[in-house]
């Protein structure tokens, strides 16, 4: 191969790539904010007593689930302003489409956490007069949040990542602003290696950050 790699355009262009990352962790905080809080409601309604609203939720899930991202976004961008008439700007609109998809995921895994709740647990709580609201404040979220929380910050680094896909709807994030540096900059390799390694780092930290945690607060076996 024949390639003199150059890696000054990129270097000299940091300004573009940190605008576009400061966006894209806005995406990923108010995503993760919309999954945490709502897959946990839905999760809750996935366990319901009541069918109708039992199946509606996990119709809800299933298509977010079952369907692919891009096509979420792209249908939540072109769609929903024809559809219901609503416009609203492109960086609340990549907000929305994302943390809809983390809830689905995060639903399923709040909801197997909530299945695993000792039974005993909810027995004391019930004889101690609990209401379902102290219930599901001080016995089921507490634990669902426990057990669940690997899965969540997997699920959370995930949609990190998933948000380049606002990029073909030119939301100006992280991969929007790579694309137009190696447009301009005729280095494509360079650039998108430094996308790519700016991707990694930071999930890769946050994962091992969790992780530390995790294994520091970890309660001692007896």
């Amino acid at each position: 191969m024949d390639y003199a790699f150059d890696f000054y355009s990129v270097l000299s262009n940091t300004d573009v790539l940190i605008d576009g990352l400061l966006v894209t962790l806005e995406l990923t905080v108010a995503a993760n904010v919309v999954g945490l809080v709502l897959g946990f409601g839905v999760a809750l309604l996935t366990t319901s007593s009541i069918f109708p609203v039992r199946v509606l939720s996990m119709l809800f899930v299933e298509f977010f689930r079952c369907t692919p991202a891009i096509v979420q976004i792209i249908w939540f961008f072109y769609c929903v302003p024809i559809l219901f008439d609503v416009y609203i700007d492109s960086i609340t609109m990549g907000i929305v489409a994302l943390g809809l998809n983390l809830t689905a995921f995060n639903a399923e895994a709040y909801r197997a956490s909530i299945q695993s709740v000792a039974r005993e647990q909810m027995d004391a709580s019930v004889a101690l007069g609990f209401g379902p609201v102290q219930r599901t404040l001080y016995i089921i979220l507490p634990n669902a949040l426990r057990l669940s929380l690997p899965v969540l910050v997997t699920n959370g680094i995930g949609t990190f990542q998933q948000s380049a896909l606002v990029a073909l709807v030119a939301v100006q994030d992280l991969m929007y602003a790579g694309k137009s540096l190696a447009t301009q900059t005729y280095r494509p390799i360079e650039t998108f290696t430094a996308v790519a390694l700016i991707y990694f780092v930071i999930s890769f930290v946050v994962a091992q950050c969790v992780e530390f945690a995790a294994r520091r607060y970890e309660p001692t076996s007896r």
